[in-house]
């Protein structure tokens, strides 16, 4: 994501969204997301409400969130939009990655020691 939003960017990221949710082929609310943000602008007060009301609809809730941002006052912005969702933020991309699949990586791990 990157740049400023307005309302009918975020109208497009909503319905790029449910087209995306769509083809996924895990059940609801298990799969993983990382968004990079690196790009993302400081958006308006009004952007931030918006983007808090898009991370609390459960119906796209991911099992684990991770965020990727490249400065302060964008993770600052992040946290407020975020509200009590549990994410979590990260400067390194693959940092995130990791995050996102280590219980996947220990689930796999113990499943192949108890054989």
């Amino acid at each position: 994501m990157s740049g400023f939003f307005t309302i009918d960017s975020i109208q497009a990221f909503l319905e790029a969204r449910r087209d995306a949710h769509a083809r996924l082929r895990c059940g609801p609310n298990e799969h993983l997301t990382v968004n990079d943000l690196r790009e993302m602008k400081i958006q308006s007060q009004d952007i931030v409400g918006k983007f808090y009301s898009v991370l609390a609809d459960p119906v796209y809730r991911s099992r684990r969130l991770a965020f990727v941002v490249a400065s302060s006052l964008a993770r600052m912005q992040l946290v407020r939009a975020l509200g009590s969702r549990s994410a979590e933020c990260f400067t390194d991309p693959l940092a995130a990655e990791q995050w996102l699949f280590e219980d996947l990586i220990a689930h796999r791990a113990a499943v192949a020691a108890a054989r």
